[in-house]
């Protein structure tokens, strides 16, 4: 594609990115065909060409307006775009760059920004979050049903007994997962404890909340943060940094190409991102520990985007848990996205309820008696509307029977 950028842009770190990866684009259109948003409106602004214009007309000077931001705010940046692309177009990046732009430039009205603040100050400090739950869950049955259905149960989580293994692991102890689904890393430590593997867990958040509702700024400073604890941690014999939200870890993986043009920062960031692991990772070569325990039961597995698209981790979940003896239901147009994405249920609720709907549709279409996933974010926007259980896949792999 041939490229003009404007004099604010031209030549810059962030420019000369952009035109590389506009320039990738040959507009073929296959991605429309993978793109969520896309098969749902039917708008081609709704589609990733269509988004890649608007970004294009921005950084060559157009004037973005109020319907350009909404297009851009409409994608849930699944990445399934970017499985499709025969070019390799790095979208997520492209579009990290040109919302930058766009969110200078164009102004909000103050309810957008109200929301988009108060999901950062809620969501992004644990103590806040868990103080909001525990005011807000016995008042359940009077909310209206739109945030009653957001509530997570409670679940109570039998104390971790103190052992010291020969093996040790970091993980990321987060934000919303450690008060809405503690259940996840509490699995993790008695799943890889049967490998005589220990985890430390390092606090922080990934700042991804932050990054994808507009302050990129205070988003890269809690990226620096995690940063600065994950390398503190990171001792001889430590075997990686394991990440069990895939949303997360997808934003850490992304950390390379965030501060590529920090020299202070972006050898710092590589090394975060190169100690990074998916449980699949450790779980994968050992799946004998967990011969049988699934027993034929029939479940329904939901990879979330960022495994998918922006890890690169399709089927190793599949096959860790058809190993362990679980009868896995074909999952119709298993790469589109169910709504979720992070903060996008809570800043477009009307698209990611309707995208909830057709996933969930097609996860029941086997008659599962669970829905397992990988994604906290993914496990609470299902969990709210879904008929059967649903549960992160680490607990499946529990020495005794999952929970119904």
């Amino acid at each position: 594609m041939e490229t003009h950028l404007a004099d604010f842009i031209r030549g810059t770190p962030e420019g000369s990115e952009a035109e590389a990866i506009l320039r990738a684009c040959v507009h073929c259109g296959f991605c429309t065909a993978t793109c969520p948003t896309y098969q749902l409106l039917g708008d081609e602004l709704d589609g990733p060409r269509g988004r890649i214009y608007l970004i294009k007309q921005v950084l060559e000077g157009g004037t973005p307006t109020a319907i350009t931001a909404q297009h851009l705010d409409r994608c849930p940046t699944c990445r399934a775009c970017e499985t499709t692309c025969p070019s390799g177009v790095r979208y997520a990046r492209l579009a990290d760059i040109g919302r930058a732009v766009v969110e200078r430039q164009v102004r909000r009205p103050w309810r957008v920004h109200l929301r988009r603040a108060g999901i950062r100050w809620l969501f992004s400090h644990p103590w806040r979050l868990r103080l909001a739950l525990t005011l807000l869950r016995p008042l359940r049955p009077l909310l209206p049903a739109r945030f009653a259905e957001k509530l997570p149960v409670h679940r109570r989580i039998p104390p971790q007994p103190a052992v010291r293994h020969l093996r040790r692991v970091l993980t990321l102890a987060g934000c919303v997962q450690s008060v809405a689904t503690p259940a996840t890393n509490a699995a993790l430590t008695r799943v890889l404890g049967r490998l005589d593997c220990g985890t430390e867990p390092v606090a922080g958040c990934c700042g991804a909340l932050a990054w994808h509702t507009g302050a990129q700024f205070e988003g890269r400073a809690r990226m620096r943060t995690l940063i600065e604890r994950v390398e503190g941690a990171l001792t001889a014999g430590t075997e990686g940094f394991v990440v069990t939200a895939s949303g997360c870890a997808a934003m850490i993986s992304g950390y390379p190409d965030i501060f590529r043009n920090e020299p202070t920062w972006a050898e710092r960031a590589q090394h975060v991102a190169a100690a990074l692991r998916d449980p699949s990772d450790i779980i994968g070569p050992a799946t004998e520990h967990w011969t049988g325990i699934g027993a034929g039961r029939r479940i329904a597995f939901h990879a979330p985007c960022t495994l998918q698209h922006a890890l690169h981790r399709a089927g190793a979940v599949e096959a860790i848990l058809t190993r362990a003896g679980y009868l896995l239901m074909p999952v119709p147009d298993a790469h589109l996205c169910c709504g979720s994405a992070g903060s996008y249920s809570l800043t477009e609720p009307e698209i990611a309820e309707a995208l909830r709907a057709r996933k969930l549709a097609a996860l029941a279409s086997g008659a599962p008696t669970l829905i397992a996933t990988a994604n906290v974010g993914c496990e609470l926007h299902l969990a709210a509307r879904a008929s059967v259980p649903v549960r992160h896949w680490l607990e499946l792999l529990e020495p005794w029977p999952a929970p119904e």
